[in-house]
């Protein structure tokens, strides 16, 4: 089966039980301070998860575009990826564990869709702990439908239970479903830890909202939250030992074959990276994220600067990232156009980084030889470091790789050929201090974030769309918006512009929030169909994509129709201008080429 039948099939099943198809959100979260990226189909949900009506109702399905980081290094495994996709379909308090779990058997196992035999499936349930009872009754629904009480174990919470994504937010127990995909018949008694037994699908009961102080509450509505990795399900029906086996990577590996001249068999771990890594930044790119030392500016440049490390490895010339990405979009440019749509951009972003590290990979080397010949030659009296010889401290090499961008593999190498080790523990020490800064730094760093619903935050909120309206109207309608993040304190509005605002600009635009805030203008929330939203002009997140029906804000002049600001957006807003309050603006600075970022408050 191929990614484009399974994806299909996914979507078209449980249309067929009521589901409203929705698209992939960004991979930016609109909804969760606490993470960088969306990392599973639940994040654009959050909202609703909790209460909020959606417009499209109460069943949902989706093919969700995913980032995760924090297994990096595994990444060249068999199963480990950066980029994703996950399939999963939701219950916005409608059906609960019955449906869910029938649903799930019938799609994996009936002819007309995957037609996987029962034989082949195990599944895990939740076992009790201080927070939660075990989870009986779904073992018993799976009993139901087939599956022998021998292939069903309890698991705990590290196992066996989904989310918050974030450090708070809606979670609960869930059951996963496994595949056997030894060469030899199923055991009948199911082993958890035997890994012929490939995991291709949870059920997440989302009963609880975990508060910041760890507590568990339970959720007055109860959801469904289910995920199926494309990627690792395409290896199991498919009889595959690896998801870059799959039709997902296949061409792009044979691209790096092609153009480096090299076997994959003779470096599967490189050829492996490259593709998860170049796929990777391709699709944060078309997120609207551009290489940085900050947040996800941070991740893309790591994962770009990763995947030139791995092939220079391998002997490519420079600027071979951009050829590979062209094949990244040529798989997926009918299922997710806005990538040939950017094609140029996604090409210079990557030829821009690439030879800014030609250049670090320069300033690196001749750094590390001045702190060698610090570590050698002016301490030549003394003994080395240590009995294996002179150790290059961690805090060396952590400044190597935060300041210049040196690779930490490729310190070491340098160190080995010179006879000398790396303090590894120090330098791990080093990078944890540094993750927790830059965890703290970025909670509130995420497109179209509220930092929560209190008044403080939705007047700033509306004064936010006030300010996108002041700006396209004293810049011009160049400006797009990028990003935004807004706390009790203020607002953070990252947008298109290639020039620093004069003083004048600035006071312009200050003078029309307030101006129109003054006014006392009518707020209005509207449910409509794409097509007519675009009609009416509303504007929205630069490169979004957005689903067939829309929730449009306008805020508008009640006594004449004037339109002053019309955007798709998921709110909440004040009802009328008038109790925004002063308007502000604190800072305006660059971001990254071509994009500004401006910090204001209300008073």
């Amino acid at each position: 089966m191929t990614s484009l039948e399974l994806r299909q099939k996914f979507l078209e099943f449980f249309a067929s039980k009521g589901h409203k198809v929705i698209p992939s959100a960004s991979l930016v979260p609109a909804n969760d301070p606490t993470v960088l990226f969306t990392t599973a189909g639940m994040h654009p949900l959050v909202p609703y998860l909790l209460g909020e009506e959606h417009h499209a109702g109460k069943r949902l399905v989706s093919a969700q575009k995913c980032i995760r980081t924090g297994d990096i290094e595994e990444v060249g495994d068999d199963t480990h990826l950066t980029f994703f996709e996950m399939l999963g379909n939701w219950s916005l308090g409608d059906y609960f564990k019955s449906e869910a779990i029938g649903w799930s058997y019938e799609f994996l196992t009936d002819k007309n869709w995957l037609g996987l035999p029962t034989a082949k499936l195990a599944v895990t349930c939740f076992a009790d702990d201080k927070d939660a009872s075990q989870d009986n009754e779904s073992a018993e629904l799976w009993q139901s439908l087939g599956i022998p009480k021998e292939r069903i174990a309890f698991l705990g919470k590290a196992d066996n239970w989904w989310g918050p994504a974030g450090l708070t937010g809606p979670c609960g127990p869930d059951t996963e479903m496994f595949y056997w995909t030894g060469s030899e018949p199923a055991p009948m008694v199911f082993d958890p830890a035997d890994k012929r037994w490939f995991e291709i699908w949870n059920d997440v009961f989302m009963q609880y909202n975990k508060t910041a102080e760890g507590k568990y509450e339970p959720l007055q509505q109860k959801n469904v939250d289910t995920g199926m990795g494309l990627e690792r399900t395409l290896v199991a029906l498919n009889g595959l030992k690896s998801v870059y086996e799959t039709d997902i990577f296949s061409p792009i590996l044979d691209r790096i074959h092609h153009l480096s001249g090299k076997n994959y068999l003779d470096y599967p771990k490189e050829f492996r990276i490259i593709a998860d890594h170049i796929k990777a930044a391709v699709f944060i790119i078309i997120d609207g994220v551009v290489p940085s030392n900050l947040g996800r500016g941070y991740v893309l440049r790591r994962l770009i600067r990763r995947a030139v490390r791995y092939g220079k490895r391998i002997g490519f010339p420079s600027h071979f990232t951009a050829l590979i990405a062209e094949a990244v979009i040529d798989i997926y440019k009918n299922i997710y156009p806005e990538l040939d749509n950017n094609r140029d951009l996604i090409v210079e972003e990557l030829v821009v980084e690439e030879m800014k590290f030609d250049r670090t990979i320069n300033r690196g080397q001749a750094e590390f030889d001045k702190k060698y010949r610090i570590i050698t030659q002016w301490e030549s009296d003394k003994k080395p470091s240590s009995d294996t010889g002179w150790v290059l401290p961690g805090y060396v090499a952590f400044d190597l790789f935060s300041t210049y961008g040196f690779p930490i593999e490729l310190t070491v190498e340098m160190a080995r050929e010179k006879g000398m080790s790396v303090d590894i523990k120090g330098f791990a020490k080093e990078m944890t201090k540094h993750q927790e800064l830059s965890r703290t730094a970025s909670a509130g760093t995420f497109k179209g974030g509220l930092a929560d619903h209190t008044d403080e935050v939705v007047r700033l909120h509306t004064a936010t769309h006030l300010m996108n309206a002041a700006l396209r109207q004293v810049l011009g309608e160049n400006v797009w918006q990028k990003g935004s993040n807004i706390t009790k304190e203020r607002t953070r509005f990252d947008f298109t512009h290639s020039e620093k605002m004069t003083d004048e600009q600035k006071s312009k635009v200050e003078e029309l929030v307030n101006s129109w805030i003054g006014r006392d203008l009518t707020v209005k929330k509207e449910i409509m169909p794409l097509a007519e939203a675009k009609q009416l002009n509303a504007i929205g997140v630069f490169g979004e994509k957005y689903a067939e029906t829309v929730s449009v804000y306008t805020v508008m002049d009640p006594k004449n129709g004037e339109v002053i600001s019309r955007e798709f957006c998921g709110g909440p807003h004040v009802e009328h201008t008038g109790v925004i309050g002063q308007f502000k603006i604190l800072k305006e600075e660059a971001v990254a080429a071509g994009i500004r970022r401006i910090k204001a408050a209300v008073s």
